[in-house]
């Protein structure tokens, strides 16, 4: 245990990708099996102890300490490990000295969590606590909870083992999703002491072939083929040997939350597209005919059955889910990847009459004869369920990850609002000792100001500090780790789109809102109204 959690002291202290992948290189090589494996688990979020919840945790640390004084703690820390294995206190006696009580390694301790109930879990995690120094508690909890939150993606992880033993990462994604933690046939294949893993005969997750934003460059359609960026999530779904599986861009096994698609879909093979959810198209027989049959309800729509493990009778038929197919992966037990993207589509153009039409259809290539021409259409995007478009080089083989000049996604140009800031919370990780979390609102026809979104993203470092500076100056009330502030801080804010909400009492809600500017020169009173935002309701 002491090795990783130095390994994730150092990984939350590192700025640069390449000195992490080095960080996490010289550990692979340094640890041995299974440790090392239970480590890539805990870094990729594989890692899954059900038994450990965080009001477990709560509750044994304030049986520990002055629950007022952990609180207190838990707000200016801004985690609740961190807090946890600082605060925790020693034992109040000596342990006796038994062979358990040796150094705790990562797979003792997995062993011994992930099979507990939840009754049992707590008494053993306060055990193992008592024998741990500070980081080693705070490695222990995250790996118990999740969420390490330290600036490694799965896909760095996965990078540095890759690295670490001289393999292709996308093969090492091929196969990863097929193979359980700890991943003693994953490392037996890295060194050589083994045959690599096959996805043969099993439903596996295949890496998504990503895009870069397309920004403000332009291209030649006549390389490029133009299709709808429609605004739902993207889905793998794989056919093999009588079982389907769907797969969500970061590999999730979504399969329970959608069983109407995944029992439709019948026809060996893999195809990538985006889940949906039926409802009319907006704006009439002009944008159904720009947008390919339109056909999809909004994202607030799709957001009524993410998540879900199981779903009722009614939230099928309420919330019917369909697929609009744009790429196919495997035609059969044919790996096509490698085609060219017009070869793939001819694939794909024959393959989805095969399917139900009830909960599959083709995403239609946009005809346009010029990039002029397109930006006239895509001017129109906000009529539909779509974020933008997308851009594919005809001559593109589909391969895993962003390849520069292969695919570009253009989204719709954001809305944006000025909105008064209301509440601030710290925020997680490196941003764990500022106000990073802000709620903002619009005001109503009454000059009541009423909350309309939340934002943490799209501030540099610098004005960061200048907005902590700002609620700590200007606090008017606390609740908890949330601070009330003066109303008079207007953020800028862009946002996707807006839909009706009945969880927040403006009843509305923004999609993926983000700062745009701070707006120092503008008085809270010219703030934007809930009613002009409520006029953009899709």
């Amino acid at each position: 245990m002491h090795a990783f959690a130095a390994l994730l002291d150092s990984l939350i202290y590192t700025r640069g990708r390449n000195a992490k992948l080095k960080l996490i290189v010289d550990y692979l090589h340094a640890t041995p099996d299974p440790d090392r494996g239970w480590a890539m688990a805990a870094l990729t979020g594989d890692l899954d102890l059900p038994g450990v919840k965080p009001a477990q945790i709560r509750a044994l640390i304030e049986a520990r300490v002055d629950p007022v004084l952990f609180r207190m703690s838990r707000d200016y820390v801004g985690d609740t490990a961190e807090t946890v294995a600082l605060l925790w206190p020693p034992p109040t006696a000596a342990p006796v000295p038994t062979p358990v009580a040796a150094p705790l390694s990562i797979s003792a301790a997995v062993d011994a969590l992930r099979h507990l109930s939840r009754a049992d879990a707590p008494a053993v995690l306060a055990a193992m606590l008592d024998r741990l120094d500070a980081e080693e508690r705070f490695a222990l909890l995250k790996m118990a909870t999740g969420g390490l939150r330290i600036g490694v993606s799965a896909r760095l992880a996965k990078t540095a083992l890759a690295q670490a033993f001289g393999l292709d990462v996308d093969a090492v994604e091929e196969v990863w999703h097929g193979l359980s933690p700890p991943y003693a046939s994953l490392f037996a294949w890295a060194q050589g002491t083994g045959e690599q893993p096959t996805p043969a005969d099993v439903p596996v997750f295949r890496p998504f072939m990503l895009a870069h934003g397309l920004e403000d460059a332009r291209v030649d359609l006549a390389d490029y083929a133009a299709e709808w960026k429609w605004d739902g999530i993207r889905v793998q779904i794989v056919h093999v040997a009588g079982q389907t599986r769907l797969y969500s861009r970061t590999g999730d096994d979504v399969t329970g939350s959608f069983p109407d698609v995944a029992a439709a879909f019948t026809t060996p093979g893999t195809v990538d597209g985006e889940l949906l959810v039926k409802g009319a198209v907006q704006g009439g027989s002009r944008d159904a005919e720009h947008f390919g049959g339109g056909g999809a309800a909004s994202f607030n729509a799709l957001q009524q059955r993410l998540g879900r493990k199981t779903v009722s009778a009614k939230m099928l038929a309420d919330y019917p889910a369909f697929v609009r197919l744009y790429d196919i992966l495997l035609d059969g037990a044919e790996d096509v990847r490698a085609l060219p993207w017009t070869e793939r589509r001819a694939r794909l153009e024959a393959f989805v009459p095969r399917l139900d039409p009830d909960r599959f259809d083709l995403s239609q290539v946009i005809a346009a004869a010029s990039f002029t021409e397109l930006e006239a259409i895509r001017a129109g995007a906000r009529d539909a369920a779509i974020e933008g478009v997308m851009l594919k080089r005809r001559d593109s083989p589909y391969v895993g990850g962003r390849r520069a000049g292969l695919w570009y996604k253009w989204k719709r140009d954001p809305l944006t609002a000025d909105c008064v800031m209301m509440y601030a919370q710290r925020g997680s990780g490196r941003r764990s000792s500022y106000y990073s979390d802000y709620t903002f609102g619009c005001w109503t026809e009454e000059g009541e100001l009423l909350p309309v979104g939340k934002a943490y993203s799209g501030i540099t470092d610098e004005e960061l500090r200048m907005l902590d500076g700002f609620v700590r100056r200007h606090t008017l009330n606390r609740f908890g780790p949330v601070r009330e502030v003066e109303k008079t801080m207007v953020l800028e804010i862009a946002f996707d789109s807006i839909h009706s909400s009945t969880r927040h009492k403006s009843g509305i809600a923004m999609r993926f809102p983000r700062i745009a500017r701070i707006r120092t020169d503008k008085p809270a009173s010219e703030a934007d109204r809930v009613d002009t935002l409520k006029r953009l309701v899709t």
